[in-house]
């Protein structure tokens, strides 16, 4: 039989229970402070939304009970066990092929070969999802993230796969427009913008996206926001704010506060659709419908994962909502920059360009870097550089 726990032995473990959890409180209250400390005083977080401005955006279909929504009923609420699970596999589970071995090839871009550009529509990848695009005698960047980490900090986030850019954001000419499809850090980067600002003449962003801009400096009268479907004329051009199905926020008490979307870019010739992040719904044929076809879209291709079906499409829906928005031609975006989910770097191209050719619609994936000239696209050819 076991021997008896006297009483003074019962009171050493007792006392050494009551440090242990004393212990343990002190760290949970010096992290809590720590992440407020750092969430408050740290500017990559950006701003919040003011209930002032939630009656503003109360006029939106999209705002409920003081959040946007998506036109679905998606994506489902995240338990903080199932967070900590996601965040477990991300951080520790070994994903083959998950970053390339050496980097990928990138072409330089020359600044004054972009400023002296005169005619034609022509874009510039810069991985993942941010463009350069030169069209009627303006330059537009598109969820210009150029910085090394898609994180509220260095330290907490994967590294780009290429260090450098086709051309550092100091060597950019003037930026007449700088579209934003949502606040994410891969797409939305504190230090980007802050390094851009004072070399853009106007920014157009969803609903609520504006108060990380102001919060970072950018004059409000040079930031518009816009509602799905929403329009606006910028010269020659007009810009067409338009559905996707996603969410937003950028820290852990400010999900669905700012609006997420997909971005139409028209001349009077030439249509671009660029979607931003997104599930796969009908909102592509509804868009298809109402601006196409399109010469050209931007669709997203990449950070997929069982998990979140309904915030990321999988490959072979990219290549479908390229049929569902009549494009002419698509490429796929939001891969080959970071490293942000469980699959293998080269899944996104290899099944998105298989199902595009089942389907027959045409699709470029140019190298980082090099010119893609909207007249010319659709005599590129597909090469794996990957």
């Amino acid at each position: 039989m076991p021997k008896p726990i006297n009483t003074l032995t019962l009171k050493k473990i007792l006392k050494y229970l009551k440090r242990m959890l004393l212990s343990i409180g002190i760290l949970i209250v010096v992290f809590i402070l720590a992440y407020f400390a750092f969430v408050n005083y740290y500017p990559s977080f950006g701003g919040d939304v003011s209930e002032d401005r939630q009656k503003v955006y109360a006029s939106s279909r999209q705002f409920r009970d003081g959040l946007f929504k998506n036109t679905k009923d998606v994506p489902k609420e995240t338990s903080f066990w199932e967070m900590l699970s996601i965040a477990r596999k991300f951080f520790f589970e070994k994903v083959e092929n998950g970053r390339p071995e050496k980097e990928p090839p990138m072409h330089r871009v020359d600044s004054v070969e972009v400023v002296t550009h005169e005619s034609g529509t022509r874009l510039v990848w810069f991985g993942h999802s941010a463009f350069l695009l030169q069209m009627e005698g303006k330059t537009v960047l598109l969820d210009p993230m150029l910085g090394p980490v898609p994180a509220p900090h260095p330290m907490m986030g994967s590294k780009r796969f290429n260090p450098e850019l086709p051309i550092s954001i100091e060597k950019l000419p003037h930026i007449d427009a700088v579209l934003i499809s949502h606040d994410h850090y891969d797409h939305l980067d504190y230090e980007s913008i802050k390094k851009l600002k004072d070399k853009v003449d106007q920014f157009y962003v969803p609903l609520g996206v504006g108060v990380h801009l102001e919060a970072w400096g950018v004059s409000k009268d040079s930031i518009h926001e816009m509602d799905w479907w929403q329009d606006t004329k910028f010269g020659n051009l007009e810009f067409v704010c338009t559905p996707a199905q996603h969410f937003s926020g950028r820290k852990m008490n400010n999900g669905q506060s700012t609006l997420w979307a997909s971005w139409v870019i028209k001349s009077q010739e030439e249509r671009i659709f660029f979607s931003g992040d997104s599930g796969y719904s009908n909102h592509f044929k509804e868009i298809g419908e109402a601006h196409g076809p399109f010469d050209f879209a931007m669709l997203e291709c990449g950070q997929y994962n069982k998990l979140w079906p309904d915030i990321h499409m999988f490959p072979e829906e990219t290549a479908q909502a390229g049929m569902d928005l009549r494009a002419k031609t698509i490429m796929p975006i939001h891969w080959g920059g970071f490293k942000l989910a469980l699959h293998s770097w080269t899944d996104p191209i290899e099944r998105v360009s298989k199902k595009a050719n089942s389907l027959g619609i045409p699709l470029i994936a140019p190298e980082i870097g090099s010119i893609i000239s909207l007249d010319s696209i659709q005599n590129q050819e597909l090469r794996p550089w990957w």
